[in-house]
């Protein structure tokens, strides 16, 4: 769905414009709201005052003047005060929506560098709150392999690093030791189709096959699985974990879902 050209001008805006600018639209909203209920209410509760006060023999002259002068008063102290109000108002906008799109714009940036291939980017505290200091993973994700690990991403020189696999020195036993090509330890071909579905499959599995999960790991009970890749399928036990290897590369959920299948048969 195409957007129209306002809607595009609106997107390119940052996020401290787009919160100025709502936010201004509120003030704005409720000061016009006062001045139409104030000329909808004022006049008619100033006559009937004036009205029970005696003065109901005025002249016509006396009485128009009157209402033009309680009208000027009335516009002109509302005029002041809502300019006041919206200064002031927007003046608290502007440091409140810089205050708010600071730290999430410096947070925007670190993860476009991050996925732009710098992984020596550091992750600093992004001063959103008590929430995220206390609870990092909140924003860089939970490790479902090794959650001990989490805290680390609360130390101010705490980086992620790239691997790009040249070699690989493979120690297989006692004379088996040898270096390998990268090309030979690397999975190659499509990735994502079985990474797409691996949350469906993790949640599926665990809540609905546990006693098939304890028959593949075959080490009591109290496992969940953890992560499932062409190889195989990563398992977790509190501190321990295990690994159950494929029979054969699996490469969406199907193919996943028969070889589970062949396992808890095995």
């Amino acid at each position: 769905m195409s957007r129209t050209p306002s809607a595009e001008r609106w997107a390119r805006l940052g996020l401290g414009p787009r919160l100025f600018a709502a936010m201004a639209l509120v003030v704005c909203a409720g000061a016009g709201s006062l001045l139409i209920v104030a000329l909808l209410v004022a006049p008619a509760v100033f006559g009937d005052h004036l009205r029970r006060s005696g003065t109901a023999d005025l002249t016509t002259a006396v009485r128009t003047h009157i209402d033009q002068a309680f009208t000027e008063a009335t516009l002109l102290s509302l005029a002041a005060g809502i300019v006041v109000a919206v200064l002031v108002a927007g003046l608290v906008t502007w440091l409140v929506s810089r205050r708010l799109a600071a730290p999430v714009a410096e947070l925007a940036a670190t993860t476009t560098r991050m996925a732009d291939g710098n992984y020596d980017t550091d992750l600093a505290d992004p001063r959103l709150g008590p929430e995220f200091a206390a609870a990092p993973a909140l924003l860089f994700g939970p490790d479902r392999f090794h959650p001990s690990a989490e805290g680390y991403a609360a130390f101010a020189d705490f980086k992620l690093s790239r691997v790009e696999i040249e070699r690989a020195h493979l120690v297989a036993g006692f004379g088996k030791i040898r270096w390998v090509e990268g090309s030979a330890v690397r999975l190659e071909g499509d990735l994502a189709t079985l990474a797409a579905a691996e949350p469906a499959i993790l949640a599926h599995m665990n809540a609905d096959h546990v006693a098939a999960i304890e028959h593949m790991v075959g080490r009591g009970p109290g496992w969940r699985m953890t992560g499932i890749d062409p190889e195989g399928a990563d398992f977790r036990r509190e501190g321990d974990i295990a690994r159950v290897e494929f029979a054969g590369e699996v490469r969406d959920a199907g193919q996943a879902r028969a070889e589970l299948v062949r396992l808890v048969r095995a």
